[in-house]
C-alpha cells in the first residue's frame, strides 16, 4: 500500500511542477493538494477492478496510478466561487481551515496580502470572468406604460371616459358617423393628452431618479494593487482585491480580515441587531457587502462580490421608491381637494338647473323649437340631453379641479433636480428640494467645506522653539518623531521606483503629515513598519480628538513605547515632561505648560489647525499587566512636538456666507478644532464679525454649551455663530435647540459622526468627496464637490422651487374662478354653458400642462435671496396672490359676461360668432396673465424673459393652436372664423391685464392671511 501512494506522489509531483521557492503557506497549500488528490488516486487503484466488472464499455486509463491536476494560480482552478461564498456566507472555520486558512485562500486567489493582487487588465478581466462582477441585476425599470395605467386610475378621468364614450355613442347615433363624433371623441382626445403629458412627466422624473440612484450608488473605495493604494469604483472591485477600510465605509463585498485594528462593524442593515460586531482574525474574520464599519480599520480580502453576496441578492429585488410624496405636494393635494369640492358643488348646481330647465321645456334647439314636450320626445333625444348636460357639468369638474397642480410640483422639482446636478448637488429625497427653501439656519463643518481640505504642515516646534532646519534635530528624537508618524497613521505611501514621486494617501490631515515627514524629516515608513511590531492601537474619533498606538522593536522586547498624536491641547493635559530641541527631556510645570498654552493658542490665531505628539517608554512587563484592559497609558507622557496645519479657506467662501446671511439665514460653524483656530477661520469666511469675540457668547466650546441648563441653551442658542472642540452630541443637541425654537435647520456633515445631527435636522446635506457612506446614506443632498459655495446655490433653488408653484398656484386659480363664474352664470341665466365641452377641456390642457410646464422651470434670481425665509406655518397662497388673481379673474368675469349679453349687439354679430369671441378672449387672457404671473410682487414682468427661451416656446405654441382651434377646426371646437378686427378686439381686451397687473402690484396688502377673516 505504502509502495502505491509513494508512486501516486512521485507521478503527481512533476505534473503539479511545485517551484521550490514558494511562501510556506504556498508550500503547505500543494502540499495538501498532492496529499488530497493522491488518496483519490489510491482509491481509484483500489476500486478499479470492480468498476471494471460492472461496466466493460468504460476506458481504461493507460496510468491509473495518479490524476493530472490542473492548479495555476491565474486559472483559480483550486477555488471556485461557490465554495468562497459558502465560507463567508456560513461563517465557516472549518472550510476556511480546509484551504490553509486566509493565507491558502489569499494564495488560491494570486493575492500577495500586502501587496494586493497584479491589477492589470487581463487579470482584473480574468477574475471577473471567473468569480463575476460587483454589480447587482436591478428590478426592471418602470416602463412607459406602467405610468398610463397609474394616470388612468384617477377618478375624473374615468368619469370623463364614461361620458366620452356616452357622448359618442349617442351622436354618432344622432348626427351620423361624420359628425357625431366631436363631443365624445374631442374628450378622447383631451383625456389622451392629459394621460400623455402625465405619464410622460411621471416616467421622465422616474428615470432621472434612476440615475441619480446610479450616480449614489457609485462609490470609492479604497484598494492595493501591485503595491500601490489607489481608488476605484466599488463596480470595479473584484475577488482578491485586498481593499482598505476605515470608520464610516460600507463593506464593498464579502470578505475575510486581513489586518488591522480595533474593527467593529454595524451589520444592522444585513441582520437587524443594533449592536456592533467585533471582526478580527482569530474569533470572526468574516465581512459581509452593504454592513457599515462604525470603528477601527482593517484592511479585507474579497471573497465573493455581486449577486455571489446576500447584499447583493437582496439589493436585486429592491428598487426605489419613486412614489415619494414631498410635504409642498401634500399641502397642494389639501388645496386640490377643497378646490375640487367647490368646482363640485357649481357642477351639482349647473347640472341641476339645466335638468330643470330642460324638463320644464325652457330650452330649445339649434332651429329655435322646443327641446322637451314631455311624452312627444323621443327616448333617445332625452337620453342625449342628459348625457350632453352631464357631460358639461363633468367638464366643469374637470376644469375645476386644478390637475396642474401636482404636475407642475413634479415638473419643477424635476427640472430642478436636473439642474442643481449641473450645481454640484445631487438630492436623494425630493422634499429637501423645497424644504431647503425654508430653511433658516445652516449649521456648516469647517474643514473641507469651508476650507479646501488641501493641508500642508507649515509650523513646527520642538520644545519651546520653532524648528526651520530638520538636520539641526538629534537623532533619537528624530527617530521618536518617525516612529510617531509612521506607526500611528492610518494613510500610507508609495513610491514605484526610486527616482519617482511619493503617493500619500489617507485624511488629509494624515497625507499633510506623512508628506511633511517624507519630505522634510526623511521618513523610511517601509524600514519603520519592519522594524517595529504594533502591539495595540487606540483608533481616532471625533470624541477623543487622538489616536495612539503601543509598539515593540525587534531589536529590543523588554521595551514597549506608548505613541499618541491628536489635538493639540489634549496632549499637551496627558504630558508631564517635553524634549527640547536637543533632545533633552524636561519635567513640565505650570509656567512652562502654559508657555505651550501660549504657542498653541498663537498657531490656532494663524488659522492653523495644532497637532501635537507625545511618547513614552514602559518595560514588558508593566504592558503586560496593562494589556488585560486594553487600554493604553495615558498619564505622564512626554510631549515630542506640536506641529501647525495650514487648510486655506476656499475661493468665494465669504460670499456665499454674505448671501445666506443677507437672505435671512443663520450661518454657525460647529468644528472639532479648537475655539482659536475656529474664531480665526469663521472670521476670514465671515460667520463672525471682528468685533464679535468669545465674551459675547458668538463663539462656545462644545463642553461649555453641553453644560448649560435646558434654559440657558434655548436662551443662548440664536446667538451662538461657532461652537469649537464640539463633539457628535453637541452637534445633534445644538440641532434639537434650534428646532425646539422653530428654526428649519440644515446641518452639512462627512463622517459617522455626524449622522446622529443628520438625521436631526429638517434637511441633511453630506459631502459627495470626504464624506463616508454612512453620512451620505442618511443625508437628503449630497454635496459632490464639498464646497459651501454650493449649499447656498442648494437654498437659492429651493427658494425657486417654492416660488415657482406659487406662481403656478396663482395662474392656475385665476383661471378657475373666472371659468366656475362665467359657466355658472350663463347657465342659471340662458340654460346653457358659454364654454363647450371641448373649449373647456381644451383651457385645461393648455393651463394645466403648457402653463405649469413654462412658469415651473423658471430659474432662479437674485430677488430670491433678498426675502427671509418663508416659513412652514405660512399659508401657501398669499395675501400678494389673492390679490392679483380676483383682480385678475374678476376683470376676466367682467368682460366675458359683457360679452355673454350684449356681445351680439356691440359687435354686430351671431351667436355663434359671439361664443367664438367670448372663447378666444379667454384664452388670450390666459396667455397674456401667463406673463403677470411669472412675478408675484415685481411691476416688471419680464425681467430676464429672454433667458427662459422654454417659456417663450410655449407661449408662441398656445398662440399658434389657438389659432388652429379657432380658424381650422371649427366643427371640432364649435367656433366660427374671425376676422382681422374679431381678432384685434379679443388682443386687445387680454393685453390690459399687463397695465392692470401693474397696478394691482401698488396696492399694498395686510400680513394678515386673507383666509383667516373667513374663519369664525
Amino acid at each position: 500500500m505504502s509502495n502505491i501512494l509513494h508512486v501516486g506522489l512521485n507521478c503527481i509531483e512533476p505534473i503539479l511542477d511545485m517551484p521550490t521557492n514558494r511562501s510556506i503557506p504556498n508550500k503547505r497549500w500543494h502540499l495538501a493538494c498532492t496529499a488530497i488528490y493522491s488518496s483519490r488516486a489510491l482509491y481509484s487503484l483500489l476500486n478499479q477492478k470492480k468498476k471494471k466488472k460492472k461496466n466493460r464499455k468504460l476506458p481504461v486509463p493507460s496510468n491509473p496510478s495518479f490524476v493530472v491536476l490542473n492548479v495555476k494560480p491565474e486559472a483559480f482552478s483550486s477555488i471556485d466561487h461557490t465554495t468562497l461564498t459558502a465560507i463567508v456566507n456560513e461563517k465557516s472555520f472549518n472550510k476556511l481551515l480546509e484551504f490553509g486558512g486566509i493565507e491558502g485562500v489569499a494564495d488560491a486567489l494570486g493575492t500577495g496580502i500586502k501587496n494586493g493582487i497584479d491589477g492589470s487588465v487581463n487579470d482584473v478581466a480574468l477574475r471577473r470572468e471567473a468569480f463575476g462582477s460587483n454589480t447587482y441585476q436591478r428590478p426592471p425599470a418602470k416602463r412607459l406604460f406602467h405610468f398610463v395605467v397609474e394616470a388612468f386610475k384617477d377618478l375624473t378621468i374615468l368619469i370623463l371616459i364614461f361620458c366620452a364614450a356616452l357622448s359618442l355613442g349617442f351622436g354618432i347615433k344622432e348626427n351620423g358617423a361624420k359628425e357625431g363624433w366631436y363631443d365624445g371623441g374631442s374628450i378622447f382626445v383631451a383625456v389622451f393628452l392629459v394621460i400623455s403629458v402625465s405619464a410622460v412627466s411621471n416616467f421622465r422624473q422616474n428615470r432621472q431618479l434612476e440615475k441619480l440612484s446610479k450616480v449614489s450608488n457609485n462609490i470609492k473605495v479604497d484598494v492595493v494593487r501591485n503595491g500601490r493604494r489607489q481608488q476605484i469604483s466599488i463596480f470595479e472591485v473584484v475577488v482578491g482585491d485586498v481593499v482598505c477600510l476605515k470608520i464610516g465605509d460600507q463593506v464593498p463585498a464579502d470578505g475575510l480580515f486581513l489586518d488591522g485594528h480595533s474593527l467593529q462593524v454595524d451589520e444592522s442593515s444585513m441582520t437587524g441587531e443594533s449592536d456592533h460586531v467585533e471582526i478580527n482574525s482569530h474569533h470572526n474574520p468574516f465581512l459581509f457587502s452593504g454592513t457599515k464599519v462604525a470603528d477601527g480599520y482593517a484592511q479585507m480580502l474579497v471573497t465573493s462580490v455581486g449577486m455571489n453576496t446576500t447584499w447583493g441578492e437582496m439589493m436585486s429585488t429592491i428598487s426605489r421608491d419613486t412614489n415619494e410624496q414631498t410635504p409642498l405636494q401634500a399641502r397642494l393635494n389639501k388645496i386640490t381637494l377643497s378646490i375640487g369640492k367647490a368646482g363640485l358643488a357649481v357642477a351639482f348646481l349647473v347640472l341641476v338647473v339645466l335638468l330643470v330647465r330642460y324638463f320644464t321645456g325652457n330650452t330649445e334647439d339649434e332651429n329655435g323649437n322646443q327641446e322637451f314636450n314631455g311624452s312627444n320626445t323621443k327616448a333617445d333625444d332625452i337620453v342625449n340631453s342628459v348625457v350632453r348636460i352631464i357631460a358639461a357639468a363633468v367638464t366643469i369638474v374637470v376644469v375645476a379641479i386644478p390637475e396642474g397642480l401636482p404636475l407642475a410640483v413634479t415638473l419643477t422639482l424635476a427640472y430642478s433636480m436636473k439642474r442643481m446636478m449641473a450645481d454640484q448637488a445631487m438630492v436623494r429625497k425630493l422634499s429637501a428640494c423645497e424644504t431647503m427653501g425654508s430653511a433658516t439656519t445652516i449649521c456648516t463643518d469647517k474643514t473641507g467645506t469651508l476650507t479646501l481640505n488641501q493641508m500642508k504642515v507649515t509650523k513646527f516646534w520642538l520644545g519651546q522653539d520653532p524648528v526651520e532646519d530638520s538636520s539641526l534635530i538629534s537623532t533619537d528624537l528624530l527617530n521618536l518623531i518617525q516612529q510617531g508618524v509612521a506607526l500611528n497613521t492610518t494613510g500610507s505611501v508609495y513610491r514605484a521606483t526610486s527616482g519617482s514621486n511619493y503617493e500619500f494617501s489617507g485624511s488629509p490631515t494624515e497625507k499633510a503629515i506623512l508628506s511633511w515627514a517624507v519630505l522634510e524629516l526623511d521618513m523610511e515608513m517601509e524600514i519603520l513598519i519592519k522594524d517595529f511590531t504594533i502591539l495595540h492601537v487606540e483608533a481616532f474619533n471625533s470624541e477623543k480628538k487622538r489616536s495612539g498606538v503601543s509598539i515593540r522593536s525587534e531589536a529590543d522586547h523588554n521595551t514597549v513605547h506608548v505613541h499618541w498624536k491628536g489635538a493639540a491641547e489634549m496632549i499637551l493635559a496627558m504630558c508631564s515632561s517635553y524634549y527640547d530641541a536637543s533632545g533633552r527631556m524636561k519635567d513640565m510645570d505650570d509656567g512652562e505648560r502654559m508657555t505651550f498654552e501660549q504657542i498653541i493658542q498663537g498657531m490656532a490665531a494663524s488659522s492653523l489647525r495644532c497637532i501635537a505628539f507625545a511618547h513614552k517608554q514602559i518595560p514588558e512587563e508593566e504592558h503586560e499587566i496593562r494589556e488585560t484592559s486594553q487600554k493604553l497609558e495615558e498619564d505622564s507622557l512626554t510631549l515630542i512636538g506640536l506641529v501647525g496645519i495650514k487648510d486655506p479657506c476656499r475661493p468665494g467662501v465669504r460670499r456665499a456666507v454674505e448671501d445666506c446671511q443677507y437672505a435671512g439665514v443663520n450661518v454657525k460653524m460647529i468644528t472639532g478644532d479648537n475655539v482659536f483656530t475656529a474664531r480665526a477661520i469663521a472670521t476670514e469666511c465671515g460667520i463672525l464679525k471682528p468685533h464679535q469675540d468669545i465674551n459675547n457668547e458668538a463663539v462656545v466650546e462644545g463642553e461649555v454649551f453641553r453644560n448649560y441648563t435646558p434654559e440657558e441653551r434655548m436662551e443662548k442658542v440664536d446667538k451662538i455663530r461657532v461652537m469649537a472642540r464640539s463633539s457628535p452630541f453637541d452637534k445633534l443637541l445644538m440641532v434639537q435647540c434650534l428646532k425646539q425654537k422653530g428654526h428649519v435647520v440644515a446641518v452639512t456633515g462627512d463622517g459617522t459622526n455626524d449622522v446622529p445631527a443628520l438625521r436631526e435636522a429638517d434637511i441633511g446635506l453630506s459631502m459627495g468627496i470626504q464624506g463616508t457612506e454612512v453620512a451620505k446614506e442618511c443625508s437628503d443632498i449630497i454635496i459632490l464637490d464639498d464646497n459651501f459655495a454650493s449649499v447656498a446655490t442648494v437654498l437659492k433653488w429651493g427658494r425657486c422651487v417654492y416660488n415657482n408653484i406659487q406662481k403656478f398656484i396663482q395662474f392656475q386659480l385665476t383661471v378657475n374662478v373666472a371659468a366656475l363664474v362665467i359657466n355658472f352664470v350663463a347657465a342659471i341665466s340662458s340654460g346653457d354653458v358659454t364654454l363647450t365641452t371641448v373649449q373647456l377641456l381644451w383651457v385645461n390642457l393648455i393651463m394645466d400642462t403648457l402653463g405649469a410646464l413654462a412658469l415651473a422651470t423658471e430659474q432662479p434670481t437674485k430677488e430670491l435671496m433678498k426675502r427671509p425665509p418663508v416659513g412652514w406655518t405660512e399659508p401657501l397662497i398669499t395675501n400678494i396672490m389673492w390679490r392679483n388673481l380676483l383682480v385678475q379673474a374678476l376683470y376676466q368675469i367682467g368682460v366675458l359676461l359683457t360679452l355673454q349679453f350684449k356681445g351680439e349687439s356691440i359687435f354686430g354679430v351671431n351667436e355663434k360668432v359671439k361664443d367664438t369671441l367670448i372663447f378666444n378672449t379667454f384664452v388670450l387672457c390666459q396667455v397674456f396673465n401667463e406673463f403677470n404671473a411669472r412675478k408675484l410682487e415685481k411691476k416688471n414682468v419680464f425681467k430676464g424673459i429672454h433667458k427662459n427661451k422654454l417659456f417663450l416656446g410655449i407661449i408662441g405654441i398656445t398662440i399658434i393652436l389657438q389659432v388652429v382651434m379657432v380658424e381650422f377646426l371649427k366643427n371640432f371646437a364649435d367656433t366660427e372664423r374671425l376676422n382681422w378686427g374679431q381678432w384685434g378686439a379679443c388682443l386687445g381686451i387680454a393685453a390690459i391685464s399687463w397695465p392692470l397687473g401693474w397696478v394691482v402690484k401698488c396696492i399694498s396688502v395686510s400680513k394678515k392671511p386673507f383666509l383667516s377673516y373667513l374663519r369664525w
